[in-house]
């Protein structure tokens, strides 16, 4: 009977492990995604926020440009009435070059 308890655990054990090791030996696939995120999208959102870093300063120069090409009209038009309302006879408006200029001369004239 000594023999039959000590044995008993041992066998309990060997029992036990005899059921967990299939489970231990078979093979799972899984993704795991952490908050939502796989390591795909996060690859993917790094290589747009490079891409959007590296054209800022393209899209900076850009409206800096149509600033200065707006700014530009604006500043003429304001020019071309103070010409046409100037007393000088001699200043006309040049619309290519968009500016007042004087007739004999050709220079640049301030209305």
């Amino acid at each position: 009977m000594k023999i039959a308890t000590r044995m008993l655990p041992a066998a309990l054990l060997l029992s036990c492990l005899g059921s967990v090791a299939p489970s231990a030996l078979a093979q799972t696939e899984h993704l795991i995604i952490d908050n939502g995120h796989t390591n795909y999208s996060n690859e993917l959102s790094r290589e747009h926020k490079e891409q959007w870093d590296d054209t800022r300063s393209l899209r900076k120069k850009m409206n800096t440009r149509n600033e200065k090409d707006f700014n530009r009209l604006d500043r003429a038009i304001d020019t071309k009435e103070a010409c046409q309302q100037s007393l000088n006879l001699n200043a006309y408006w040049e619309p290519t070059t968009l500016r007042c200029l004087d007739r004999q001369t050709g220079r640049p004239v301030q209305p």
